[in-house]
């Protein structure tokens, strides 16, 4: 049987060449794709202090496909809210905008308004795999206290990559998640072809990870948002990009005829907002998605999570807590850059996907930098 296995210093080195690629590689503002609002530094996710990324990519075998053997094409992807070295929970809530889909841990998340540990994403059939291994990863860092009590509910989100990858194979494990998790960094983000997205299909093009993020003005309290995508989803006749519609302009090598799949969105803030806060901020990640095109298909599974990394110790069960909230009458610029932050990362998810071809030589193409630039142009929304 077929097995991909990172050694320590394999990892190492896979690790610095994903953050060199996440430097150098361009993404859809260099290429002239006009956008809204401020981006942080990084304009990712990992902008929102604390938050770390990290991802296990699959790819081996080409050819046939043999269940079991592959080809494989498929991986893991680690949201950390506070990071590897933190074990304070955050709040959080989530909003399924089509349910064709799955995201696990949601029913306590939903009840307690904390999200604790990480958030994972993979390909449907790997969910409980990476489940388990969470709840191991967790043990290791936190043993059971004093009384022998320890239980974990974790977050695992999906889209499926069956259409490139030997989904029903299996080859995710539990060392490829922990990988993930004890990779994670902040910084640039690598997007694309990686992690959870390694073998996702966006709009027909080739799909994978994105991520953005905004940085509210003083006046709004100087806020960041940051958004990170796993994309799967889309009609090629319904994209649209910076307002123009790219997919009917680029209509080569479509591989879909309805708006399937699906899409996961992470809202990371580190605005003080309350769970019932973050519900409405969860909500706002489907007019992003909207703007891209997408009418959210009834084979669609659009799942959003969205957490805040302000008032640490929040859980804390030893004591009451004083909490710091934004009023409701100021969340409106959190909204918009929620929206805004979530059509860029789509983009970019698509601009920095390569054409791959997986099992029975299938082939999803990449959307053509030079092509999407023409585009813009002829509607007049080329930036350089």
């Amino acid at each position: 049987m077929m097995q991909f296995r990172i050694v320590p210093f394999i990892a190492t080195l896979l690790c610095i060449a994903n953050l060199t690629a996440a430097q150098t590689k361009p993404r859809a503002r260099d290429l002239g794709v006009p956008f809204d609002g401020t981006p942080g530094p990084y304009n990712a996710i990992t902008d929102v202090k604390g938050v770390e990324v990290g991802h296990t990519t699959l790819i081996s075998g080409s050819g046939k496909l043999k269940v079991g053997e592959g080809p494989v094409r498929t991986g893991v992807t680690a949201v950390l809210p506070r990071g590897k070295g933190s074990l304070d929970p955050v709040f959080g809530a989530w909003f399924t905008l089509n349910g064709n889909g799955e995201m696990t841990g949601t029913t306590w998340l939903e009840d307690s308004g904390f999200l604790e540990g990480p958030v994972m994403i993979t390909n449907t059939h790997s969910v409980g795999v990476v489940r388990d291994a969470v709840i191991a990863w967790r043990i290791k860092k936190a043993p059971p206290d004093s009384e022998g009590y320890s239980w974990s509910l974790p977050v695992v989100a999906e889209t499926a990559d069956d259409d490139l990858n030997d989904m029903n194979g299996f080859h995710v494990k539990p060392e490829h998640a922990f990988h993930a998790l004890d990779t994670a960094h902040g910084g640039p983000v690598e997007e694309g072809n990686v992690g959870g997205g390694t073998g996702m299909i966006c709009n027909e093009f080739k799909g994978g990870i994105g991520t953005s993020s905004r940085v509210l003005p003083a006046r709004f309290g100087g806020y960041t948002v940051g958004v990170l995508v796993q994309c799967n989803y889309g009609w090629r006749s319904q994209l649209r990009i910076a307002g123009v519609p790219v997919g009917q302009e680029i209509p080569d090598h479509t591989v879909r005829n309805d708006d399937i799949g699906s899409i996961i969105i992470v809202i990371a803030t580190d605005a003080p907002l309350i769970p019932t806060q973050l519900k409405r901020v969860a909500r706002r990640a489907a007019l992003g998605v909207g703007r891209d095109g997408s009418f959210s298909g009834d084979g669609s599974g659009d799942i959003f999570i969205a957490f805040s990394t302000a008032n640490p110790g929040a859980a804390d069960s030893t004591a009451v807590r004083d909490l710091k909230m934004l009023p409701n009458q100021k969340i409106n610029p959190i909204f918009l850059a929620t929206v805004q932050a979530t059509e860029e990362a789509v983009v970019n998810a698509m601009v920095a996907a390569e054409t791959m071809t997986g099992i029975n030589d299938y082939t999803v193409y990449a959307l053509p930098h030079d092509r999407l630039r023409e585009v813009l142009k002829k509607y007049n929304r080329l930036t350089k």
